[in-house]
């Protein structure tokens, strides 16, 4: 019988998860035996409104396995509420025996905004000083939070968002700890910045290449179906691009489908993957390289962060 509980809680996970410790321990992970992966992606028949159920499992042989269930309804904004909730079990890589269940919602603030976080300390100029955030549900503290962790030099963020009154709550929000602006005009938001972040549900490209300054870092997010996307066919074809991983992008996300359809880009356009970057693949080749990350999020990161969280929160 163990000390600690079965369940860690997101409060838990918060008071003793570090998004500098997190970035680096993705890092070291990325240069292990990559995970291997099956994910599964249920619509609900009839709705027209996109409400998903997103099936993710992992297993890295002789370290660990684990499965996260998520439900997806982007209409819960209306209701001040997330569009995604989550619940996730880690298993024993060797035995197989159930470990931990993990609140599914941190796991996934904490590995997205990781993810991305890392993308940008690999390929963003180190000089960075102004993060433009595009979007601002329920994700977007966290990735502010994990990008000016890896890039301290941050002076000012922004936040531009569609809906006035959410970007003004997270700004007054924000605007307690770090210097915090709002956006009002986005594509002279997006030419100030040095790095963007954008997290959306938006179906129609919102980054248009033609804004992008020399030397940007462009962090995509929030697309994760084949029928959604963030940024232009401009921005896919002037910038150098990177993904977390191909498997869990290439082929599978609008991002990515959708200008290779159209003969923008091609699969060989895709320079590396975080197991390339994290094994010595350099990125950024001068100061005025356009970089582009696709995060992906895929399961084999839920793994990763599942485990750093148990390495943290062992004694709860």
């Amino acid at each position: 019988m163990t000390s600690h509980s079965f369940h860690i809680n997101a409060a838990d996970i918060f008071a003793r998860v570090g998004f500098g410790p997190l970035v680096d321990d993705l890092a070291r992970m990325h240069r292990e035996t990559p995970a291997d992966l099956r994910d599964m992606l249920l619509e609900q028949p009839g709705k027209m409104d996109k409400d998903y159920c997103l099936i993710r499992a992992a297993w890295q042989g002789g370290a660990a396995l684990g499965v996260k269930i998520a439900s997806v309804f982007p209409a819960n904004v209306s209701q001040d509420l997330p569009a995604i909730h989550a619940a996730y079990i880690l298993f024993d890589g060797i035995t197989g025996v159930p470990v931990r269940s993990i609140d599914g919602n941190a796991l996934t603030y904490l590995k997205t905004a990781a993810d991305s976080a890392l993308g940008s300390k690999l390929l963003a100029r180190p000089d960075c000083r102004r993060l433009l955030m595009v979007g601002a549900g329920a994700m977007a503290p966290y990735l502010i939070e994990a990008h000016c962790t890896v890039h301290p030099r941050i002076e000012t963020v922004r936040i531009w968002n569609r809906s006035a009154g959410r970007r003004d709550a997270l700004t007054e929000t924000l605007a307690k700890q770090r210097h915090v602006e709002t956006a009002h005009d986005l594509a002279e938001a997006v030419g100030w910045a040095d790095l963007i972040c954008c997290a959306t549900m938006t179906s129609e490209p919102l980054i248009r290449g033609d804004w992008l300054s020399p030397g940007t870092h462009l962090d995509l997010v929030g697309a994760f179906r084949r029928d959604m996307r963030e940024a232009d066919n401009e921005a896919m074809s002037r910038a150098r691009l990177f993904v977390d991983s191909r498997k869990t992008t290439i082929g599978e996300i609008g991002e990515l489908v959708m200008p290779m359809e159209a003969g923008v880009i091609t699969e060989d356009d895709v320079l590396a993957d975080l197991y390339e970057l994290c094994g010595g693949t350099k990125g950024r080749k001068s100061p005025e390289d356009i970089t582009l990350f696709k995060n992906g999020g895929g399961g084999h990161l839920d793994l990763m962060t599942a485990r750093h969280i148990q390495s943290r929160c062992a004694s709860v």
